[in-house]
C-alpha cells in the first residue's frame, strides 16, 4: 500500500514542532492497550499548536521533535494550516533521489549550530552565515548529552525555512527554550552531541499502518476526547531506538498528543497519517572542536577567528 505523495508549497508562517526521542522507558507489551502515564515520560512527540514559536501550551505554536505531543504544562504543540496542506511534501531541491549518494544534510550544518549556541553563551556576536546550501527545509535541531545521549532538547518546524536562519532559529529554541529541559549552559558543552535532521519527502498514508519502523517519520492527526483537533509526530529513529512496534508508536502519539481516553483498534483507525523520511546528521562537541581548531587557542574561543571560517 503507498501512501499518496502530495507536493504542496511551503506552510505559511513557521510551525515547530517537538519530536526527537524518548527518555529511555520503553513501552511494553504488543501495544494494543493504552499505556497510561509511561508516554509523558518520553520525549519523542510533539502535537498542539504552537504559531509564534512560544512554548507555551495550546494557542502558540512550535513543536518538540522528540516530544510533539504536548499538552497544558508539557512540550510544544502545533497546529497545521488546513487550508495551505501544512506538512506538504517538499520536493528536494535538487530534484534527487532520497539516497546517500546526495544527502543535503552535512557535518557543518551541526558545526554552525554549535558555533551559534557557543557564540551564544559565551557573548560573542553570532557566527557569519555558512557556505552550505542556504534551500529551505522542515528541520530539527537536537542536543543529547553523556555517554548514553540523554535527549537534552529537541525542535524544530514542519514548514520550510532557509537553512541558514532556521538552523540559527532552532539551534537556540531547542537549547534554551525546550520546556521539558532548563536551558543549556556553558559547562555541559563538552558533553554534549548535535543533530540536524531534514524532513524530505511527505506521504499521505493509507492508514495508521502505512509506515515502516526505522524508515519514515509519522506525523498523526486525530480527534480528542474533547472532539479538539490535535497532531503529534516522532522522527524515523524514535520507534526504532525504543525498541516499538507500529502500534506502540502510535499509541505513544495519542497519549504524547493528550488524548486520555481508551485507545481501541476502531480509534487507530480513525487517525490521519502523514508519513516522511528525514536526512541526519550528528557529531559530538569534540568532532566539532577538532574541526573549529584554528579557532581555539590556549582552550578559548576567540571570535574574528570563527568568522574566517566562513569568509
Amino acid at each position: 500500500r503507498m501512501g499518496k505523495r502530495r507536493c504542496v508549497p511551503p506552510l505559511e508562517p513557521k510551525l515547530a514542532a517537538g519530536c526527537c526521542g524518548v527518555k529511555k522507558p520503553k513501552l511494553s507489551g504488543s501495544g494494543t492497550h493504552s499505556h497510561g502515564n509511561q508516554a509523558t515520560t518520553i520525549p519523542g512527540s510533539s502535537s498542539g499548536p504552537l504559531q509564534n514559536h512560544q512554548h507555551t501550551d495550546g494557542n502558540n505554536g512550535r513543536e518538540n521533535v522528540s516530544d510533539l505531543t504536548l499538552g497544558p504544562g508539557n512540550s510544544p504543540i502545533t497546529r497545521m494550516n488546513p487550508t495551505s496542506g501544512a506538512l506538504s511534501p517538499l520536493s528536494r531541491p535538487n530534484g534527487t533521489a532520497n539516497s546517500t549518494k546526495n544527502l543535503v544534510v552535512t557535518a557543518e550544518m551541526c558545526c554552525y549550530c554549535f558555533d551559534v549556541l557557543y557564540c551564544h553563551l559565551y557573548g560573542f556576536p553570532q557566527p557569519r552565515l555558512p557556505r552550505f546550501t542556504n534551500d529551505p527545509y522542515p528541520l530539527f535541531v537536537t542536543w543529547k548529552t553523556g555517554r548514553d545521549k540523554r535527549l537534552r532538547g529537541c525542535i524544530g518546524t514542519f514548514s520550510a525555512m532557509n537553512l541558514h536562519s532556521g538552523l540559527r532559529e532552532y539551534t537556540l529554541t531547542s537549547a534554551l527554550k525546550d520546556s521539558r529541559f532548563p536551558p543549556l549552559t556553558r559547562e555541559e558543552l563538552p558533553k554534549l552531541f548535535c543533530s540536524v535532521s531534514l524532513l524530505t519527502n511527505f506521504e499521505d498514508a493509507s492508514d495508521y499502518l502505512d509506515w515502516e519502523v526505522g524508515i519514515h517519520g509519522i506525523r498523526i492527526e486525530f480527534i480528542n476526547e474533547k472532539g479538539v483537533k490535535r497532531t503529534a509526530t516522532y522522527l524515523p529513529e524514535v520507534a526504532k531506538e525504543q525498541d516499538w512496534d507500529q502500534i506502540q508508536t502510535i499509541d505513544s502519539l495519542l497519549r504524547k498528543g493528550g488524548f486520555k481516553a481508551p485507545i481501541t483498534n476502531d480509534f487507530r483507525k480513525t487517525i490521519k497519517l502523514t508519513r516522511y523520511r528525514s536526512e541526519k546528521v550528528t557529531i559530538s562537541y569534540a568532532e566539532y572542536m577538532a574541526s573549529r581548531q584554528h579557532c581555539f587557542q590556549n582552550g578559548t574561543l576567540h571570535a574574528p577567528p570563527l568568522y574566517n571560517h566562513y569568509s
